[in-house]
């Protein structure tokens, strides 16, 4: 890894950090920038998930005062993701290598998808207000669980899917709804990579790099990401999100 790489996984990490807090999707920039480091697919996502989980505990960390009182909600939906980041590990450790990198174009399609629909959920969600539930029932913890499936797996945009989902079905503000997804996507990425850990080939000089980027861009996120102009963050994500497809296809 050259000294410039090394500098830009850092500042992705960073950037992943402010975006994941905020919103969710960070990994459409991370992922791509760990592609196009050398880093195989499969290493780089690995890797990926690891390296974003202290920048998730950041960002949950900024956001704690807007956890309080959600206990009960945390362990209900966080066994929905601990059981979902298993499964989504196991099948990418089980699964060919050849099928992940032809699976993935595809899984960041529909990530970026998400990401440009995020305004529109966002005000959905908004005209829902008082007409949800206190807990989501059975269907937000199923939908819990396959998005902790997809997050162990991949993860690009799970932070977006758990955030849709709880706001259609939890009668709650969205920040605080926000402060739980930061818990969920951070319980996900460290179940898988604890598993990683044991059973996968780990980058670790690029998961250090991103784990120091994305643990400031937690905090930023935190602090000030919700000032960030929305549709800049979004731009970003999409231009990043379309050159790792092409990228990917044209191996």
């Amino acid at each position: 890894m050259t000294a410039l790489e090394a500098v830009g996984i850092a500042l992705a990490g960073l950037f992943a950090g402010t975006i994941n807090t905020v919103v969710g999707s960070g990994t459409l920039v991370t992922f791509p920038v760990l592609l196009a480091a050398g880093f195989p697919p499969v290493t780089a996502n690995v890797s990926n998930s690891l390296g974003l989980v202290p920048g998730s505990v950041s960002g949950a960390i900024g956001y704690r005062r807007e956890l309080v009182g959600q206990r009960a909600r945390l362990l209900r939906l966080g066994t929905a993701s601990v059981l979902g980041g298993i499964v989504g590990a196991i099948l990418l450790l089980v699964l060919p290598a050849d099928a992940f990198a032809a699976i993935v174009p595809a899984l960041i399609a529909v990530a970026l998808v998400l990401v440009v629909l995020q305004p529109w959920l966002a005000r959905k969600l908004a005209t829902r207000q008082g007409q949800r539930h206190e807990h989501g029932g059975v269907a937000l913890f199923v939908g819990t669980f396959l998005t902790g499936i997809y997050g162990g797996y991949f993860g690009a945009a799970q932070g977006v899917v758990v955030l849709a989902l709880a706001g259609i079905l939890i009668d709650e503000t969205l920040q605080r709804l926000n402060a739980v997804k930061n818990i969920l996507t951070a319980t996900v990425n460290l179940v898988s990579g604890l598993i990683f850990v044991f059973a996968a080939h780990v980058a670790w000089d690029a998961v250090a790099l991103l784990a120091v980027g994305s643990i400031v861009g937690g905090q930023i996120g935190a602090k000030i990401g919700r000032r960030l102009p929305p549709a800049v963050l979004r731009a970003v994500i999409v231009v990043v999100g379309v050159a790792a497809i092409l990228q990917l296809l044209l191996k």
